[in-house]
């Protein structure tokens, strides 16, 4: 079951004032200027992050999703401020809290679909039984019951991104970030993947965020976080 049930609350995402500048040599490039917004938790949002190539939509998912550092800036989830932990903190943060997918489905291709989805919560400690139960379970839910023991060399791309979806979903998340998640993908199983994460949203409260550049993804999101050069340009549903 996807959402937050292994952590006892949910976690509203509060982000303040978030910059990020790159220096290369002299250079300085600012990715992000003084972004700003809330997520709600209750009812948990499925929200996009759009804007033209270069706006800075994977850099701020980036921060988010504790993959990088901004250079100034508050992230508070839970109502902690993320970016005072330490690394090894973050570390454990991530795996506990958050669930990630990306445009390429980083699957190892030697490991079966049970595997690659059990190999998180593995990382955890949990026990054998525990976690091989858990991957069965989240798999049937992405409708992949049937493909436990094949390897991505024998399934489709969509196939294999819901594979992916089920490996961000053993831990119990509270956040699902997701960059360019249907890129890969053709209509139909892009529309497929994009209907999971609505009813993962609806149906089991995930919050979701997703970096996207298809104007049609807007249909499946309850609010749209547009970026412009780094900045925020407009929010709206």
């Amino acid at each position: 079951m996807a959402g937050n049930t292994g952590n006892g609350n949910k976690a509203p995402v509060i982000v303040r004032d978030l910059c990020r500048i790159y220096v290369m040599g002299e250079i300085r490039v600012k990715a992000l200027s003084n972004v700003s917004f809330d997520i709600s938790a209750q009812p948990a949002e499925f929200v996009a992050i759009m804007g033209k190539s270069g706006s800075g939509k994977s850099t701020l998912l980036h921060q988010l999703g504790l993959l990088d550092t901004p250079t100034s800036g508050e992230i508070i989830i839970g109502g902690k401020n993320v970016l005072d932990l330490s690394e090894s903190q973050k570390a454990r943060f991530r795996l506990e809290r958050f669930g990630y997918v990306f445009q390429e489905y980083a699957l190892l291709p030697e490991l079966t679909a049970l595997e690659n989805v059990y190999l998180p919560a593995m990382a955890l400690g949990r026990k054998k039984g525990e976690y091989t139960r858990a991957a069965s379970e989240v798999l049937d839910q992405v409708g992949l019951g049937e493909r436990l023991h094949h390897r991505p060399r024998e399934m489709s791309g969509g196939e294999q991104q819901r594979v992916a979806i089920a490996r961000a979903l053993i831990n119990k998340p509270d956040i699902l970030f997701a960059d360019e998640p249907a890129a890969n993908l053709d209509s139909v199983s892009s529309g497929q993947v994009l209907e999971l994460f609505r009813k993962l949203n609806r149906e089991f409260g995930l919050t979701i965020l997703m970096v996207t550049h298809e104007p049609d993804d807007k249909k499946y999101v309850d609010r749209v976080i547009w970026l412009k050069d780094g900045e925020i340009a407009e929010q709206g549903t």
